[in-house]
């Protein structure tokens, strides 16, 4: 499988430029130059950077210069410390993977798609001109799996357009149940030699996300150890997460949690890159902040060893705050084990 050089450790910068109030003093004071040489210390090669459409446009679709003034202050002192960089558009007018968002309508009215399509122009005419050191994510986490095939549509459509004005730029396309793994499979076959396939990786789900405030079925005081077997966290996703799940039929239930889990996991996918010959990149992947810091790293340990295995490019979330920062001070006394598992 082909390996996405430049993009193969990488930390995303949540809450900044997207999932945030969309303040200038949000944009200002929550990462600084001064975050962009910190991360370039912990030896990963590249960031991710979501943002919002309210980052850059107004509800009218007006354009908001200071907005993308703040994107190119991300990209030029990414190239300052050495750090490539991926520009995610984490929701777009119409659409946002947090129904709390109140976004809707994108794939069913072609004036949204349009509206979608003219932002990545805009992006494109900006940001296009960076060569391999800055790629483009055309939106981060479809949903529902109905979507599938308008999806594959709207990102064709989009990628031709982006390719009039930037035609080498690297374009990364996510499917369907948040950037699923087993999604990649129905993405649309790329275009050219220069699309990613992308996935996000939380699994097990009810491990990473454990007490976790945003989702409705769960208790906050739910724990569960890493130290559980398959068939234990398969149970306590179909309770606390998504319930009725049942979505771990493929491995044996009374296995313990190993590297085994996760090169099972990413088994077919890596197959599917190999055989269309494009590259994979994992866009986030993480432990909750609720997770004890030591259980926290074993996890790590255990993805690490199937991204290494496969040569799979990834992203981890998040660096600062956002329930699950790399950067908070729980962290302190396991980071420099846990730098050497980006």
């Amino acid at each position: 499988m082909k390996v996405f050089d430049g993009y193969t450790k990488g930390v995303n910068l949540g809450g900044w430029l997207s999932q945030c109030d969309h303040t200038e003093e949000r944009y200002q004071t929550f990462i600084k130059e001064e975050d962009f040489q910190v991360l370039a210390g912990w030896g990963i090669d590249h960031v991710r950077v979501p943002v919002d459409y309210d980052l850059v446009e107004e509800k009218d679709g007006t354009c908001r210069e200071s907005g993308f003034a703040h994107i190119q202050d991300a990209i030029d002192w990414a190239g300052k410390y050495r750090l490539n960089l991926i520009l995610d558009l984490h929701k777009t007018f119409g659409y946002s993977f947090d129904e709390g968002e109140a976004e809707s309508g994108f794939f069913e009215k072609p004036e949204y798609q349009e509206r979608f399509y003219r932002l990545w122009e805009q992006f494109a005419r900006r940001f296009g001109i960076y060569g391999n050191r800055v790629a483009f994510e055309l939106l981060n986490e479809v949903t529902d799996k109905a979507y599938c095939e308008e999806w594959n549509r709207i990102a064709g459509i989009c990628i031709g357009r982006i390719r009039k004005i930037a035609p080498e730029v690297d374009i990364l396309v996510g499917g369907y149940h948040n950037n699923s793994v087993e999604a990649v499979r129905d993405l649309l076959l790329p275009p050219d030699e220069h699309i990613v396939y992308n996935f996000h990786c939380y699994e097990p789900i009810a491990f990473t996300h454990q007490g976790a405030y945003w989702i409705p079925a769960m208790n906050p005081d739910f724990r569960i150890s890493l130290d559980s077997t398959i068939k234990e966290m398969e149970a306590a996703a179909g309770r606390m997460v998504f319930p009725g799940w049942d979505g771990y039929g493929r491995f044996d239930p009374m296995d313990p949690m190993s590297p085994a889990f996760f090169e099972t996991l990413f088994e077919e996918t890596v197959q599917t890159a190999k055989e269309r010959d494009v590259r994979l990149y994992c866009g986030e992947y993480g432990v909750i902040d609720l997770v004890p810091p030591q259980q926290t790293v074993r996890w790590y340990e255990m993805i690490h060893a199937a991204f290494e295995k496969y040569g799979i490019g990834r992203a981890a979330w998040s660096y600062r705050q956002m329930d699950f920062g790399l950067s908070d001070a729980r962290l302190d006394h396991v980071r420099d084990a846990l730098l050497k598992l980006l």
